[in-house]
């Protein structure tokens, strides 16, 4: 159902989707070294000069000590939700005609998002989050999952904030010189021409001097009261990071992984028809993907809502109605050995074969042979009762056996 209060107001303006709530939060961030670290990185992105290759070697020879290069790592993840917000964190496929999918968009992803969370339930029995495919495992990084959390464990970006402003207010010498080594690096990739002589031996040489600064800064850090917080620059570096390959992961594939789904659904659709059922079973080749056709038929049979129960403690009762359902038990008075007779002929363990020419009481006697009760030494009166109890016990297990069956045939598997 669609509200249409405030719908024009949708539709006459432009959401305006932006990434600006996660670059308010990182601005917290962006003091001493990590501010150097983050405007360095930035100038590296930009530089209009720099090829690919020079830009490749430059971060990789700065990037020596990871988390420590804290300008890389919140650069990244501006530049990945970039990405999803324009779409191209999923790739076109051009090749693929029809449909002709193109480079994605951010309403589209929304969308293959929405239809993942309706599918995954249905065709595995637990939440899409279960299988690591719930909206925050796509768009964690812009619904600020670095800024809360659901327990009692600090958030993300509030732990960093902890670490980067303690090591900031140690006004460490080594902190001061990689600030100075950020600084020339900057200063020099933003002053370079295209045709700069010595060009590439300057830049290698600011390079390497921020690699060693980067080392003696961490080497400053490794022991108390600064280890604890380097700790915590590696710890929530990797959590970005896992956070940050999580959603390309997702976003990159969602497309064919939601067409996966909607195949394997469109699979059990045609379960119903009996001969596109037996094709399927006769040209797959996949003996685990077969048992959902070849039992099928069994499994239908098994399922009847007048078996559905909530949990174990409700069967007890749902056997009862069943059984108060079907009129069981039929026969309550052991003495009327006649009904206890009739009864044990219409009991499916037993071979009633040849009843017609025996007595009462030999028919009463016969059944708890073949029923495994010992005859031996006991009245009739007494062999009745116990033959009752046995056959209403069986009525009973029937009932469960069939509730079992059903409980089994309606879950996911």
């Amino acid at each position: 159902m669609t509200v249409n209060k405030g719908l024009r107001s949708l539709v006459e303006n432009n959401p305006d989707f932006s990434n600006q709530a996660l670059e308010n939060a990182i601005n917290q961030f962006k003091i001493g070294w990590v501010l150097k670290s983050f405007q360095l990185d930035s100038v590296i992105e930009s530089n209009a000069v720099l090829t690919t290759s020079q830009k490749t070697d430059i971060k990789e020879e700065i990037n020596n000590v990871a988390h420590i290069n804290m300008g890389k790592v919140l650069g990244d993840l501006i530049r990945h939700t970039n990405t999803i917000l324009d779409g191209s964190i999923l790739p076109g496929e051009l090749s693929v005609s029809p449909p002709n999918n193109g480079q994605g968009t951010y309403v589209e992803m929304l969308q293959l998002v929405q239809g993942i969370q309706y599918t995954i339930p249905s065709l595995f029995g637990v939440i899409a989050e279960d299988k690591s495919r719930g909206v925050n495992d796509h768009f964690g990084t812009l619904n600020q999952i670095f800024s809360e959390t659901e327990d009692s464990t600090a958030p993300v970006f509030t732990t960093l904030n902890e670490a980067i402003t303690f090591i900031n207010n140690a006004e460490l010498s080594a902190d001061t010189a990689l600030q100075t080594a950020y600084d020339n690096l900057k200063n020099f990739i933003n002053s370079v021409v295209a045709d700069s002589t010595d060009f590439q031996q300057t830049l290698d040489t600011f390079s390497a001097a921020v690699a060693t600064a980067h080392t003696n800064l961490n080497n400053a850090l490794a022991s108390e009261p600064y280890l604890s917080n380097k700790t915590k620059l590696i710890e929530m570096r990797e959590k970005i990071n896992a956070q940050v390959s999580l959603e390309n992961s997702n976003l990159s594939g969602i497309r064919t992984y939601l067409q996966e789904l909607s195949t394997s659904s469109a699979y059990s659709g045609l379960a119903d028809d009996s001969q596109i059922r037996k094709l399927m079973i006769n040209t797959s080749q996949n003996a685990s993907w077969k048992i959902y056709f070849e039992e099928y038929v069994s499994n239908t049979l098994n399922i009847n809502t007048s078996y559905a129960t909530a949990t174990d403690s409700d069967k007890s009762a749902v056997i009862e109605q069943v059984l108060a359902s079907l009129g069981l038990p039929d026969i309550l008075d052991s003495t009327n050995l006649e009904a206890v007779a009739q009864k044990s002929q219409r009991d499916s363990r037993i071979d009633t074969k040849g009843y017609d020419n025996l007595t009462v009481e030999q028919q009463i006697i016969r059944s708890c042979e073949q029923l495994g009760i010992t005859t031996a030494n006991r009245t009739i009166a007494g062999l009745s009762g116990t033959l009752l109890d046995n056959m209403n016990q069986n009525d009973r297990d029937q009932i469960q056996q069939q509730l079992d069956l059903n409980e089994s045939a309606n879950t996911l598997s």
